[in-house]
């Protein structure tokens, strides 16, 4: 169904994902990338002409802004916030969106990649968008939605409430976040500085799906150091350091407890990177589960495993260290699920069945909450995230848009 906001939520998702503002993991400033700057200044820009107030850059990235009461409430001040920095996953420079209008279930195809195509046979979703307006980009890179819808949704909702002073709403905050792709999106000082009672990201799936209940998450380093030795000249004296990272790897499930293995509620332990030669090798392991009991034992089986390498190969050194990343908001939330009541009345109100899916990942709204700032997840539309067949109906987005408006008129009252 069209809307009032289909064009300019179209128009903003096309010009905010062709900037590019890939963050980078391995650098530890915040902002991680000066590029995720060029989105942030724009935004800064943007909220400035429409008459947002108190608009600000802070020295960690961020851009805050308030859209001012237009009602004397005793109601909530709530902060919407969406990320601005796309994945490291995946290409992400040169993004070229493109408009599919009035899809007709047929495959997509990709200028810049033509072995890729796009339908509902790889993508169950797109299925159910017939008619809508989807936009991709060309091929070579991701898209960008993930979390550049989130913008445009927060920016959308922002010009229609500051253009239109008869809606009845309280004090509402934005923020647009750097380096949430690399969990670093919510900086110390954010949740002083945001200011809200509570809070939503803008960061989600499927319409309908509401999530307040994410991955505990940790991350290992495994380092290993071998003998080198010439290999002509190896025997009974070369340790090879990439031989033991391939015995970790080995000895750890691969049938039941590995990201292509699992869905809905399990865990799993994933090796995303290994460097090195035969001298030295590093593993880079994410470990993920949504109770702390879980995570806890994952993280016990990789040291045990390292443990035991490096007891039939005395001559190597492998040390494992686990580091905290982000917990589940429910262990947070289930104390106080206003800010869940609040968004489900709202779908609701638009004739929607909420989904309350578990993500299998994490927000800046995890993060958030565990900081003491509740903040559930709503969806956007985005699908088939951190690749090339990254896409997102616009209609999708236009809903969420919709359940917002409604979101923030109801916390008023």
């Amino acid at each position: 169904m069209r809307t009032e906001f289909d064009q300019e939520l179209e128009e903003r998702l096309v010009r905010y994902a062709a900037i590019d503002s890939q963050s980078d993991e391995t650098c530890s400033e915040s902002p991680s990338s000066q590029i995720q700057l060029d989105v942030q200044k724009v935004l800064r820009a943007e909220l400035m002409e429409i008459g947002a107030s108190d608009v600000e850059l802070t020295e960690y990235g961020v851009v805050l802004a308030t859209i001012p009461a237009t009602i004397e409430t005793n109601g909530p001040v709530i902060g919407l916030l969406a990320h601005v920095d796309t994945a490291p996953a995946y290409h992400a420079e040169g993004v070229k969106p493109r408009v599919h209008r009035a899809y007709d279930g047929s495959a997509i195809s990709f200028p810049d990649a033509s072995e890729l195509s796009l339908s509902p046979e790889n993508s169950r979703y797109l299925g159910e968008k017939i008619g809508d307006d989807i936009i991709t980009a060309s091929g070579s890179t991701l898209l960008g939605a993930d979390d550049k819808a989130g913008v445009a949704i927060i920016m959308c909702l922002a010009r229609h409430l500051l253009a239109n002073p008869q809606i009845p709403h309280g004090k509402l905050r934005i923020a647009f976040t750097p380096d949430e792709e690399i969990g670093r999106g919510v900086h110390d000082k954010l949740p002083g500085a945001l200011g809200a009672d509570f809070a939503y990201t803008l960061d989600g799936g499927k319409v309908g799906e509401l999530n307040y209940e994410n991955f505990c998450a940790d991350g290992a380093t495994v380092k290993i150091t071998g003998v080198s030795v010439h290999p002509g000249y190896a025997k009974d004296k070369l340790v090879n350091a990439l031989h033991l990272a391939g015995k970790i790897i080995t000895m750890l499930p691969q049938a039941t407890m590995t990201p292509e293995t699992t869905d809905g509620r399990d865990g799993f332990i994933f090796v995303a990177d290994m460097v090195g030669n035969a001298a030295e090798a590093e593993l880079h392991f994410v470990l993920r589960d949504f109770e702390l009991e879980g995570l806890e034992a994952k993280a016990d089986l990789l040291e045990q495993v390292c443990a035991a390498v490096q007891a039939s190969e005395p001559r190597a050194s492998i040390s494992c260290e686990v580091k905290e990343q982000y917990r589940n908001m429910h262990h947070w939330l289930r104390d106080d699920m206003t800010p869940v009541e609040l968004a489900k009345a709202a779908y609701e109100d638009m004739g929607l069945s909420v989904s309350a899916k578990p993500i299998r990942g994490g927000t800046d709204g995890s993060v958030l909450t565990a900081k003491g700032t509740s903040c559930p997840n709503i969806f956007t539309g985005m699908q088939e995230i951190h690749g090339p067949l990254e896409w997102i109906s616009v209609q999708d987005m236009a809903c969420a848009t919709q359940v917002c408006l409604k979101l923030v008129e109801r916390a008023a009252k």
